[in-house]
Parts: structure tokens; C-alpha cells; sequence
């Protein structure tokens, strides 16, 4: 057996997650020969590199495993191995780990699922400065260095997957290699007792082999380290693909704030997908998907797309699912037309999705010349052939040849600056769909593939935004009440009405008459006001006011009562605007419609905080209420820019201010000019936590 030069333990420190990608040597503790136990598989994996490192398998018995000779312990190997893979029963995992960090191995790969008491294992790894991943992992995998420690095989590529859940890690790959699409790196996260997917995935930033990045997490609570991992990694030029269940809705259960509470975990991922760059799919084969067109350097950039069917209802479907994709299928320009009019015979449509109407079986070299002429347009991000190209020669032998001359010129004609043909194929095994797929050119027959492919693409070629963290920012009192975060909100730039604190009937009275206008009077400490009919408005005089604060004290107490400008402004829409920390992903901002009916319209659009003013707008101009703020009925378009102006001063306010768990304003009145936060509701944090 061939061994490797003995690795010291500070150098296997100083290598980190290296360990578990490149090791110069592997112990295999628990390796057996019986097939249905998982030593064996792990010891079958690590001898595929036995060329490469030195491999060790341990086993009590002493016995031969596939013609290699065992030890019986760890004292027995002629060197420390860098990388020790633990695959013996729970209660004997702290023996078996404590006996290899006394010889100086500091990484460990746990496959074992019940440890007992992970903690006390934990502890021990920390004492040491020791890695390990698991326990309960399935294993790992790293194509370029030979190293299969997992339960299967893998078949080298580059696509990485980082997975919560093994088996569905295992699917991933499954498909990936029916696709065509190899694994550069796998890690099955098991527990996460010490290495975490955010340990992982910044390891892979660099990694040369890896052109997307699978993940399948189930546990976002450490939600901002993984996603700034994945920054790291989109911006070397990496996809990344996130796959998800709904998980949990611990973070909307804890938010006390209206929108905190109709925020699902799924849309936290999303903002977060979009921040940085990457894209959520929903099912493993999205996902292989989305790997296959970046392994055929396929990209798509932006949503356009043109069809061309050699049957109208083909070209249809596309059409429809296109659009409920969220794809376009534009118009083509009139230059184009008359391009497209000379290329098809007489009569045939030039408008898009194009219906060749039968005239790929009078002369098949239309379908090249199509698409080789749309490709080059600079009109459209892809093309999309659908239909029978392909069952040509399948079905009649005689046409193979002319089918294959056909699919030879869409290869040939294609440049680098074209976009992207990809094809559905009502045959896609046949030899013209297998000779074009092996040469770059995305096969399959379902055109909700290929269309779901284009999108997914779309947005996995999207920049991450920029990082706006940095942004100096007025930051709220520590234990300050609702009416002091308001005056320092006020003095952060939003605007709020006019306000007086009255404690008596005499004082309510003299501020109306002071204001000389319509007035509001609110309980300025109640978190939502309405609820406990702790708001009047239309208060036109100093006796009214009076009145209003009588009947309001007599049911609710002393406390703080405000008296307010009423804005009375016509014209106007409602909004509410709130930023809150969730404990897994930090400041979310949201933006909806508003009033105390927000709940019900369930009209918000979330960000990741905080947020720049572009990015606020285009929360706002995404919501369904959005056309309430352009012209309409000789209306003018409302105030846009102050609503975000707001959104974004807001998100930065509560970055700066880590006593502050929520900041609400609800309503947020946008008129022509200018808007308005009528009402403001600040939650503290629990615990004082790190400016984010």
C-alpha cells in the first residue's frame, strides 16, 4: 500500500476545509466487508484514490476488505491520518475521536447518525481546534482528488452539491448524471454540530472545477452567514441554486409587527436569493436544469425569447408558458420581419412565436436558417425550436442524414455572440437530438423544461446587488418610547405630521385651538391603535378635541395622548412601511398597502436590508397596488421616490440601532408632492445585539 509523507496537526489546522477536499491521507474507522453495512461502502470509496493518498482501514477484526489489509486501531497506522472518517456505533464515536486527536488528527467526517451527546463532542473539537463534519452525514465527495467517502458513486463534473439532506443530495447527482452533468465537490451537512453550509460554500469560492452550486437547506436560522457565503461565490462568476421546503415560520410567529406577520420563511429566502445572486429553485430537476445549460456554457440574460414551431398549437403552449414564467415574447422589429419573410415561403407569418405551418417538411434547412437568423438578431436572449426537428430521421431513416446536415448548420452558424438555441424535441433520444446535446445544444422534450431552463438561467446570470451595509446612519436612542423614536425619525429625514403631547382635556383643548385645523387625537402608547378605538380624527375644534380625550382617558388611562395635523390632503394613497430583525436572515424591509386592512389585501414586496432608494422604488413599483400611483382619471402620478426615500431611511435607521427589534409606520400617506407616516410603532429588542 502506498503512504503518504506523515501531515502535522498544525498543518492540517492551517488547512481548514482542505481536509475534507484534498487529504493526503484517509482512516476509515469502522470499515467492514459485509455490502449492506456503510463501513463498507466508505471503505470501497476511499480505495478508489488509494493512488493519490494513503487509505486506512480500521476494523477490529483485522480482516482483508477488498484485498487490502486492515488495522485493528488507530495506534496501529504508520502515520497520523489527516482525515479520519467515523463510521462505528454511537457509543463508541467520543472513544474512537478522542483516541485520534491524541495521535494529532484534527478532521473527522462523522457518518454515524445517533451520537450521544453531540455537545460534550463539540467541546471536545473546539478544545483541539479540530474540524468535523456531521455527525449523521452521508458522506462527501470531490471528483478532481479521487475522494469518495459516501455511500455510492459519483461521477466527476462540475457541479457541486452542498446538502442537509443526503439522499436528496443523492438524487441531485442521480440526475445530474443522466444529464450529463458530473459532481466537482459533495458535502452532506448531517447535523452541523461544528462545520456548517456557510463553512462550506465559502470554501468553494474559489474552487476552479465547481461551475454551479447546489444547496438544499432545510434550516435557515444562520441565514445571513449563508447567504454572504454565497455573495463570495457569485462573485467569481459561480451559479448558485438554493432548494428549500417551506420550513419553518418561527420567524413570522416571533415578528409582532403586521407585515412581520404575513412574511413566510420562503420569502425571506427569496429576498435573499435576489441580494445576492442566486436563484431558488423548486424541485432537484430545476436545478440539474439550470446546471446543465451553465455546463454547456448556455446563458441566458434577460427574458426575451423567440419561438419557432412547425406547429401552430406547439408554438402556442410555449407561448402561454412563457408567459407564466414570466418570460416575453416580443414583438420583432420590422428589419427583422422582412429578414425573417425572405428566409420562409410566401404567406407564412414573420410575427412571434413563428409557425413554419408545414414548411420544415418541404425544406428542412428552414429550421437552421430560423433560428441561426433570430439567434443573431440581437432582439431576443434565446431561441426556442419546438416540435418535430429531431423525430425526422427517427421515424424515417432515409432523412437521417439531411436531419443530421440540418443540426450541423444551427451548430456551425452559431458565434459568440449570439443567444442561445435550445430545442424541444418530441423525440429527444433520437441520434440528431444525442449529436446535437453532445455538442453544446440543450435537448429535451418537454417545453416547460426548456422555458423553465431559460428563466432559471435569467436570473442565475444576475449580479449580486451591491452590498449598501456600509452607509452611515442616524441611529435610535436605546430605550426610547414610540414619540422619541418618532422625533428621531423625524430628524433622519421623515416626515411625520405635526404633533403635541397632551396629558389633560385643558391641554387637548388648547393644542386644537393652537393648530387652528382639522386634528387627530391618539393612545400614543398602544402598539396598534385602532384595535382599542384609541384613535379619533376630524377634530375641527378646541371643544371637540377636549371631548375626545375625555372619553378616550376615561376607558384607557393615563399615558401619553398626541394631538396631531389630520392629513387631509386628496389624492392620496396608504402604505405601510416597516423594517424588523429576523433572527435568521437580519433586516428584512417591507413595503405594502396600507391602513388596517393591510392584513387583507396581503400586498407587500420584502427586501433584504437594508436598502438603497432604487431598490425601495422597485419594491413599490412591483406591488399590485403600484397603478395607484401613476396618472389615472386626471389624476397626477403620486410621490414614488418619497415613499422609498422612507423605505430606504427607515431600513438603515434600524441597521444602526441594535436595541430596536421593529420600526412600523403605518399609514404612510403618498401624495402628489411629498408623503407622510401618520402612525409609528417601535419594538425593542430582547437582547442587545451587534450593530448589523
Amino acid at each position: 500500500m502506498k503512504f503518504s509523507a506523515t501531515p502535522n496537526a498544525p498543518e492540517a489546522v492551517r488547512r481548514g476545509l482542505e481536509s475534507f477536499h484534498e487529504p493526503s491521507s484517509v482512516a476509515v474507522v469502522g470499515a467492514s466487508n459485509d455490502a449492506a453495512k456503510w463501513g463498507h461502502w466508505i471503505a470501497r470509496g476511499a480505495l478508489t484514490g488509494v493512488d493519490r493518498r494513503g487509505v486506512y482501514l480500521v476494523n477490529k477484526s483485522g480482516n482483508q476488505i477488498a484485498g487490502y489489509d486492515t488495522f485493528t486501531s488507530l495506534q496501529g497506522l504508520p502515520e497520523v491520518p489527516e482525515l479520519v472518517v467515523v463510521v462505528v456505533p454511537g457509543h463508541l464515536v467520543h472513544s474512537t475521536i478522542t483516541e485520534a486527536l491524541e495521535m494529532g488528527a484534527r478532521s473527522f467526517l462523522i457518518i454515524t447518525a445517533r451520537v450521544p451527546d453531540e455537545a460534550a463532542l463539540v467541546a471536545l473539537m473546539r478544545e483541539h481546534n479540530a474540524r468535523m463534519i456531521g455527525p449523521n452525514s452521508l458522506g462527501i465527495f470531490s471528483g478532481a482528488s479521487q475522494l469518495q467517502l459516501m455511500w455510492g458513486e459519483m461521477m466527476p463534473g462540475s457541479l457541486a452539491v452542498i446538502s442537509q439532506s443526503g439522499q436528496l443530495g443523492s438524487e441531485i447527482a442521480a440526475l445530474g448524471r443522466k444529464a450529463g452533468v458530473g459532481i466537482s465537490r459533495f458535502v452532506s451537512l448531517g447535523n452541523q454540530s461544528d462545520v456548517h453550509a456557510a463553512d462550506v460554500i465559502r470554501s468553494l469560492a474559489n474552487d476552479e472545477q465547481t461551475r454551479t452550486l447546489a444547496i438544499y437547506m432545510e434550516d435557515f436560522s444562520r441565514g445571513e452567514e449563508i447567504f454572504a457565503a454565497i455573495r463570495e461565490v457569485r462573485e467569481r462568476g459561480t451559479a448558485v441554486a438554493v432548494l428549500t421546503t417551506g420550513n419553518s415560520d418561527a420567524s413570522r410567529d416571533l415578528a409582532q409587527s403586521h407585515t412581520g406577520a404575513m412574511t413566510s420563511a420562503i420569502e425571506l429566502v427569496d429576498a435573499a436569493c435576489r441580494q445576492v445572486g442566486a436563484v431558488r429553485v423548486s424541485t432537484p430537476s430545476e436545478l440539474v436544469r439550470l446546471a446543465e445549460l451553465v455546463e454547456k456554457g448556455v446563458v441566458c440574460r434577460g427574458p426575451r425569447v423567440a419561438v419557432v414551431s412547425d406547429s401552430g398549437g406547439q408554438g402556442g403552449i410555449a407561448a402561454d408558458e412563457a408567459a407564466r414564467l414570466g418570460l416575453e415574447l416580443p414583438a420583432l422589429s420590422a428589419q427583422l420581419r422582412e429578414h425573417l419573410a425572405a428566409v420562409l415561403p410566401e404567406g407564412a407569418s414573420t410575427r412571434n412565436p413563428i409557425d413554419l405551418a408545414g414548411a420544415g417538411e418541404a425544406d428542412m434547412t428552414l429550421y437552421a436558417k430560423l433560428t441561426n437568423v433570430l439567434a443573431a438578431s440581437g432582439e431576443v436572449d434565446a431561441v426556442v425550436l419546438s416540435g418535430y426537428f429531431g423525430s425526422y430521421g427517427f421515424d424515417t431513416p432515409a432523412l437521417l442524414e439531411a436531419e443530421l446536415a440540418v443540426a450541423e448548420q444551427m451548430m456551425s452558424d452559431a458565434t459568440g455572440d449570439s443567444a442561445p438555441v435550445l430545442i424541444h424535441a418530441m423525440e429527444a433520444q433520437s441520434v440528431v437530438s444525442q449529436q446535437l446535446r453532445a455538442n453544446g445544444v440543450p435537448v429535451t422534450d418537454r417545453i416547460e423544461d426548456v422555458l423553465s431552463a431559460i428563466a432559471l438561467s435569467c436570473t442565475a446570470s444576475q449580479d449580486p446587488r451591491p452590498d449598501v451595509r456600509d452607509r452611515d446612519a442616524k441611529r435610535i436612542t436605546k430605550g426610547a418610547d414610540n414619540i422619541q423614536v418618532r422625533e428621531e425619525l423625524a430628524a433622519a429625514g421623515i416626515e411625520f405630521p405635526e404633533m403635541r403631547i397632551v396629558r389633560t382635556r385643558d391641554e387637548a383643548a388648547l393644542a386644537a385651538i393652537e393648530f387652528g385645523a382639522t386634528v387627530v387625537l391618539k393612545a400614543a402608547w398602544l402598539a396598534h391603535k385602532t384595535e382599542h378605538d384609541g384613535v379619533r380624527l376630524g377634530l375641527d375644534t378646541g371643544e371637540a378635541a377636549a371631548e375626545a380625550f375625555e372619553e378616550m382617558h376615561e376607558r384607557l388611562g393615563d399615558g401619553p395622548y398626541t394631538l396631531e395635523l389630520q392629513d387631509t390632503r386628496l389624492d392620496v394613497a396608504e402604505y405601510i412601511v416597516s423594517v424588523r430583525r429576523d433572527p435568521g436572515f437580519g433586516i428584512v424591509a417591507t413595503v405594502g398597502t396600507g391602513g388596517t386592512a393591510t392584513e387583507i389585501w396581503g400586498d407587500i414586496a420584502i427586501e433584504l436590508g437594508p436598502v438603497s432608494v432604487a431598490d425601495a422604488r422597485g419594491m413599490i413599483l412591483g406591488l399590485t397596488s403600484a397603478p395607484l400611483l401613476g396618472e389615472w382619471r386626471g389624476r397626477d402620478a403620486l410621490d414614488v421616490d418619497a415613499l422609498a426615500r422612507t423605505v430606504s431611511v427607515l431600513s438603515y435607521t434600524l441597521a444602526a440601532s441594535p436595541d430596536v427589534a421593529e420600526i412600523e409606520l403605518n399609514p404612510v400617506r403618498v401624495g402628489v408632492k411629498g408623503s407622510l407616516a401618520v402612525d409609528c410603532l417601535a419594538l425593542p429588542t430582547l437582547e442587545p445585539t451587534e450593530t448589523a
